[in-house]
């Protein structure tokens, strides 16, 4: 449950203004809620599976040392990144604009292809490099779904007028956070 938990936080908190969200609220516009989000927990679920696999292959083949320090600068480099912020292309919305096919086959290849190699997956990988995956896994897809769920129904509630720019400062300083924590942790170990 520890794992779940975990996860769950930091995803969420890694998913807070990230290019997904924008991709979410897109594509809300153009469909219903529910099929959006089944496309959403689909490629989440999907990728995050890929992810705690190759976390659990480094986890397993290093030590727990060496993995918190490469976590904590990880998550140090994911703060960097959050303030740094994430744009929605013109390519991007052209995609998610001429998607024409079912919803959820639309919004699901979508998220599966642009959630490679993005922040919440390398921060998946991170988790599971020192907690359980299955735990992990669930409780990313909980987490980057809850998020995702969350921007949909804010932007329908209040527009354009959202604080990005402090939810980029929050989700930078929790992201800030962990990587201290996981930098310091083999200290007192």
């Amino acid at each position: 449950m520890q794992a779940f938990w975990i996860s769950l936080f930091v995803i969420f908190v890694a998913e807070l203004g990230d290019k997904s969200q924008l991709m979410a609220m897109t594509f809300a516009t153009r469909f219903k809620l529910l099929p959006v989000l089944t496309g959403i927990t689909i490629a989440t679920a999907l990728v995050h599976l890929v992810s705690v696999g190759l976390g659990g292959l480094i986890g397993d083949n290093l030590p727990t040392t060496a993995i918190s320090i490469a976590a904590g600068i990880a998550f140090l480099g994911f703060a960097a990144w959050t303030l740094r912020g994430d744009e929605l292309t013109e390519e991007e919305r052209g995609k998610a604009a001429r998607a024409r096919r079912t919803a959820v086959f639309a919004v699901g290849i979508a998220f599966f292809l642009s959630e490679l190699g993005d922040k919440t997956m390398l921060a998946t990988i991170t988790l599971a490099t020192q907690h359980g995956w299955f735990g992990t896994w669930i409780g990313s897809t909980v987490g980057m779904v809850a998020a995702d769920a969350l921007a949909i129904l804010v932007g329908r509630l209040l527009g354009k007028h959202l604080p990005e720019k402090w939810i980029r400062y929050g989700a930078a300083a929790a992201f800030a956070v962990f990587g201290v924590i996981l930098l310091v942790e083999p200290l007192f170990a």
